[in-house]
């Protein structure tokens, strides 16, 4: 019997696992093969001539170093303003009890339903009466319209978990409603706010869309946009470099996972009690 729920337990898993890490087996194989056994190999699932051509070439020829920079500087500045804005807006919501507060946190979570596919003509008018076209750092605030409303719904449902009795008794004792906030609420809020964080990086990485309407230019592109956008030219395809190019644009996301894993699991299981 023991053996049977193990089976029941392990097999799913084990498929799922080989569901979620084909891709990156196939991206590592593409990227480590020369350009004659990519087109012609007698086994496509393994790599008898490893080489680094691949990850060389697109380092130096290409301006993936560049794409990589943009990347982390948009990401890393979306997540920071993003996550800046959502506690404060989570906090007023949730600790100073105003009217209509349950139904504004309401309304911001569906907020964050609206596809951003709608947004990107009434944002392009906003850009152009604003000169921020192909501005790289335009595309923080744009992707802080997409990524506040979630944030911000996270972090009401994590603060709605810390006791009230904490900063009632901090009242109490004279505190004021800043030195509660920042003293008392956001070192109780660390789980929740690394939630926030993977949750806005990964998307800010990841997104797409924005990147390549407002960025025109191939030294603004990010690495989504830079890949498909010179890498594809045509019916011409720099597989090994494209694959080499999303190998090594998954590493900083990866590791963001890696390190904070725990602190995410918990922020996330604190923001749905409620």
């Amino acid at each position: 019997m023991t053996d049977r729920a193990g089976w029941r337990l392990w097999l799913p898993l084990g498929l799922m696992l080989l569901f979620l890490l084909l891709p990156f087996y196939w991206m590592v194989l593409t990227a480590l093969k020369s350009q004659p056994e990519l087109l012609n190999s007698p086994n496509p699932w393994w790599v008898f001539h490893p080489t680094l051509g691949n990850i060389i070439g697109l380092l130096t020829t290409t301006e993936y170093p560049r794409w990589f920079a943009n990347t982390l500087f948009v990401s890393a500045g979306a997540t920071l303003l993003s996550v800046t804005v959502s506690f404060f807006a989570a906090f007023a919501i949730v600790r100073l009890r105003f009217f209509g507060a349950r139904a504004l946190s309401t309304a911001i979570f569906f907020s964050y339903v609206v596809p951003p596919a709608i947004l990107f003509i009434p944002l392009a008018s906003v850009l152009i009466k604003l000169h921020w076209f192909n501005k790289l750092w335009a595309l923080i605030p744009i992707y802080a319209t997409f990524l506040v409303p979630f944030c911000t719904w996270l972090l009401i449902g994590f603060l709605r978990s810390i006791p009230r009795e904490l900063e009632e008794a901090a009242l109490v004792d004279g505190a004021s409603w800043p030195r509660i906030m920042f003293r008392v609420i956001l070192p109780l809020s660390v789980p929740g706010l690394i939630s926030s964080t993977i949750f806005s990086f990964t998307l800010s990485w990841n997104e797409y869309l924005y990147a390549l309407i407002y960025m025109f230019s191939s030294s603004n592109k990010t690495i989504s946009v830079g890949l498909t956008t010179e890498l594809m030219r045509g019916d011409v395809f720099q597989w090994g470099q494209l694959m080499s190019g999303a190998l090594l644009g998954t590493l900083p996301v990866v590791l963001v996972y890696f390190f904070f894993v725990e602190y995410y699991v918990a922020g996330m299981s604190g923001a749905l009690k409620d």
